[in-house]
């Protein structure tokens, strides 16, 4: 057992599986719903990047590569100032909803290079122009363009041009669990000197200004190279720092003056830094203070071209005479040793050393983009920030119905900056890979957001802070099985306690959307935004007007996956207790049910092959709206094989499902997909062997939904062929867009009009292969469409899964897809090594877009290189 290992063992036996100390700090915290207090519920205008350095935050901290306890008392990160910046560089800089061509996007150069599931070994890498930063250029030339134009991002610049730039990799590595050595390493990349002011910034996170019977904590300076830190829940930690040039204390609260022009009580105010080194305000009296509640050392180098320095630190809760003694610096060096150890028992052994550093790459950015969660939403709705008066709009506004909710938790977010928020569908996607490292943990989050003060007392789940009443796709049961079947196939059990308590939450969960997405009763599902932002016709969140109403392909799809996995759920843990054995015989007889909604009443078209959203009309027929998207391909996901070994066990199950086709088939009403093989497996899906061919047709037409880099999510003949239709008078279309979305139907970045999604290209391989195990060689396909070459599914899961690696492999020039235009600056030396994770990717040349540190599904790469090894 490896080291890393072994510390994850221990952490499992824990009630919360993690460590105090880790990388749990956002990487934005301005512009969130948390910290908007604002008459119109405007989040990103009511608190911009521009406020963030002046205004103390109510509901979390953000920073530059930092890290923070497990309840975000105390924070490190690096600030950093080039001589040219009006601020200090102090977090990552980027685009609101509004300012955006294509919505929000960071416009930064960072790399999360390396992390282990205990965070005793991390690396990050940021990249800060030596040049003035370019916020202004970047503000206005995005906001000149149109959404028929490219996002301009910082490397259309030019300040990035000729290497003018430096690399500040910051290397965390712990002695122990509360003890951890800071290494920051600046290197000049530029051929001619430049100078660098850095700061090294120690904080504690401000909860006293919103609750008084909060102590406020101190800090403390003790001599030239230490401060200590004091918190009446944390404890004592003394911060250790080699000699600088100068110590500034200051304290986390607002520059009220600044961001309300309201008169401040004192000089020493969030942003004091940023005033004394560039202006040299107030230094004298940051340098004098004694205690405070925000510290930095000031360094200041000239680093000559090609040269680097490197500054170390030290956090820890003991008091040490010699904090950079002997042995400091090979800790480092043992830590990263343990890490390569950990991550060669675990990725995957056949791969080429290119390959396994995209995968490690991959779960680094997931490890990154833990993040401590703080939301309160009774107390956010009642009160105020102390700068805008109590709302009582906000009791009947946003997540009003969420009161319930009250979050301070560690959670895998989708993207620390793009999405500092858990979304419930992403985190299910990120339990994937994570369960290759840290399975405790993943189980851990898929129950966490099933608790008590995360789900509604109705079994809804909440979606995402801007509307927790939003509908993601149900797949929470799928992630549960996926994330139990990793974890057995690599430790020889199953943790069935987990699924259990996964199963009692999901029944809830399930019942909730019975009763609120089916009016009809009819077993065909709404839905409406189901993560799909901007793949309609029209915005199927909203009220259709006049007396229809759209019943939703994939709505009704994701439901029969859901009670399929449900299905599996329980026969899985009636195995070692048959009470469940039932309760698979009501979601086997459900799912049934589903099925004959979905390939009876309508949403089926013979005459295209494919899977429709159905509009009912008052006094006429259904109208299908025929679109070929994802939406139609959903049904391949709902798939099981049950082994006759494990169906002999459960006589009642048997006899009842028995009943149940012998009944129905008797009385002439329908039955789904039931095959058998050989009598020792049988195949359950929703869509017939027949059905299943003709939209395999299409999914591997490279003139459709087949593109280099996977499944697009609207097929490419929609560029030529849009789609309209006219409904009261009013005329709805849509069309194959392969990039970001030229609509901001759905908000500013919609983008799910053509482009390659991972997760959703994830489901579809899974099922693809599961098909694949039962049929093996007696279902051959083409791959692709029209090619005359002939593959199993099995084969096909693997090309397609291949191709979706390909993205960020190297081909022979050295060019990685998902790097477009800007493949140039990855040329380079030192870049050559640094992959990003988008969160989707063009549908014709696979340029990574949107989110560009999106680990929380795109990480799903390092489980698809696992499955092709």
């Amino acid at each position: 057992m490896t080291a890393e290992h072994q510390r994850l063992s221990v952490n499992a036996t824990k009630k919360i599986p993690l460590e105090q100390w880790g990388p749990y700090l956002s990487e934005r915290q301005w512009g969130t719903v948390r910290e908007d207090y604002s008459l119109n519920n405007d989040a990103w205008n009511y608190f911009p990047f521009d406020h963030s350095h002046s205004r103390a935050y109510l509901w979390g901290e953000d920073g530059l590569g930092g890290i923070s306890d497990f309840f975000q008392n105390l924070c490190f990160a690096v600030a950093l100032w080039n001589g040219k910046d009006k601020i200090l560089k102090e977090r990552l800089f980027g685009l609101g909803n509004y300012q955006g061509n294509h919505g929000e996007d960071v416009k930064e150069l960072y790399y999360h290079l390396d992390n282990v599931p205990t965070h005793y070994y991390m690396e990050y890498l940021y990249k800060y122009p030596q040049q003035a930063f370019p916020y202004d250029q970047l503000i206005e030339e995005n906001k000149r363009r149109s959404k028929l134009e490219p996002e301009y991002e910082i490397l259309d610049t030019g300040v990035f041009n000729n290497n003018q730039y430096f690399d500040v990799h910051i290397t965390y590595a712990k002695e122990n669990a509360k003890d951890i050595c800071i290494k920051i390493e600046i290197s000049n990349r530029y051929h001619e000197a430049a100078g660098i002011t850095v700061l090294p910034m120690l904080w504690f996170y401000n909860r006293w200004q919103s609750d008084e019977s909060e102590k406020k904590p101190t800090i403390t300076r003790r001599d030239k190279g230490s401060v200590k830190a004091n918190h009446s829940r944390l404890g004592s930690y003394y911060f250790y720092f080699q000699p600088p040039a100068d110590g500034l204390m200051t304290e986390n609260e607002t520059n009220l003056q600044k961001v309300a022009a309201l008169p401040n009580t004192s000089i020493f105010t969030k942003d004091a830094f940023h005033d004394a080194v560039i202006k040299g305000e107030n230094l004298e009296a940051l340098q004098n203070k004694k205690t405070g509640t925000r510290f930095a050392p000031v360094y200041k180098y000239q680093i000559e071209g090609h040269g680097s320095r490197i500054i170390y630190c030290r956090l820890s809760h003991k008091m040490l005479e010699s904090p950079f003694g002997p042995g400091f610096t090979d800790i480092f060096r043992y830590r990263k040793e343990e890490a390569d150890t950990f991550y060669n028992t675990v990725l995957s052994a056949n791969t080429n050393p290119h390959t396994r550093n995209i995968q490690r790459q991959a779960l680094a950015g997931l490890l990154w983009n833990k993040q401590f969660y703080h939301f309160d939403v009774e107390k956010w709705l009642t009160s105020t920030d102390g700068i805008t008066p109590v709302n009582p709009a906000k009791l009947t506004g946003r997540n009003h119905d969420w009161k319930h909710l009250k979050n301070q938790d560690i959670i895998a977010m989708p993207d620390k900056w793009e999405y500092p928020w858990y979304a419930a569908w992403d985190l299910a996607f990120q339990c994937i890979p994570m369960a290759m490292i840290d399975p405790t943990f993943a189980k851990h989050q898929l129950t966490l957001i099933m608790r008590e003060w995360y789900m509604k007392p109705d079994g809804q789940i909440p979606a995402y802070e801007w509307n927790f009443s939003d509908v993601n796709p149900p797949v929470q049961a799928w992630a549960a099985l996926q994330v139990y079947r990793i974890e057995k196939e690599k430790t020889g059990k199953g943790d069935i306690t987990f699924l259990k308590r996964a199963f009692q939450k999901l029944i809830v969960n399930f019942t909730w959307w019975i009763n609120r997405k089916d009016p009809n009763g009819n077993n065909m599902f709404e839905g409406g935004f189901l993560g799909l932002d901007n793949i309609g016709v029209f915005n199927r969140s909203s009220v259709i007007p006049g007396a229809m109403q759209l019943e939703q392909a994939d709505g009704t799809s994701w439901m029969g996956m859901y009670a399929l996995n449900m299905m599996d759920m329980a026969l899985e843990i009636a195995m070692k207790d048959d009470a469940f054995e039932d309760t698979a015989t009501r979601f086997f007889e459900h799912f049934v049910l589903i099925a004959e909604a979905l390939n009876i009443q309508g949403m089926w078209n013979a005459e295209d092959g494919f899977y429709y959203d159905t509009l009912s009309l008052a006094g006429s027929s259904p109208l299908h709206l025929r679109v070929h998207s994802i939406v139609g391909l959903t049904s391949l996901f709902a798939v099981s094989i049950i082994e006759k070994k494990n169906l002999d066990k459960l006589a009642d199950f048997k006899k009842r499902i028995s009943w149940f086709e012998n009944y129905r088939l008797k009385n002439g009403r329908f039955w789904p997909n039931e095959e058998k093989k050989e009598g020792d497996e049988i195949l359950l899906s929703l869509v017939p062997r027949d059905k299943l061919v003709l939209l395999l047709q299409r999914l591997l037409d490279e003139a459709q939904f087949l593109s280099d880099g996977g499944i697009r999510a609207l097929s490419k003949f929609h560029k030529d062929h849009p789609y309209k239709i006219q409904i009261e008078n009013i005329e709805y279309h849509i069309q194959y867009d392969p990039g970001d979305s030229t609509s901001d139907f759905y908000g500013g970045n919609s983008n799910w009009r053509g482009p390659v999604w991972m997760p959703i290209n994830y489901i579809i391989i899974s099922s693809i292969r599961r098909f694949g195990s039962f049929y093996g060689d007696d279902l051959m396909v083409e791959f692709p469409t029209g090619s005359g070459q002939q593959m199993n599914l099995n084969q096909v899961a693997d090309a397609l899964a291949a191709r979706l690696v390909g993205l960020f492999e190297k081909d022979e020039a050295g060019n990685r897809p998902l790097y477009g235009n800007y493949n140039w600056f990855y040329q380079q030396p030192h870049n050559e090594r640094l992959v990003l994770f988008y969160e989707y990717f063009h549908g014709d040349n696979g340029t990574g877009l949107g989110a560009s540190h999106q680990a929380g599904w795109t990480a799903l790469v390092a489980s698809l290189i696992r499955e092709l090894s």
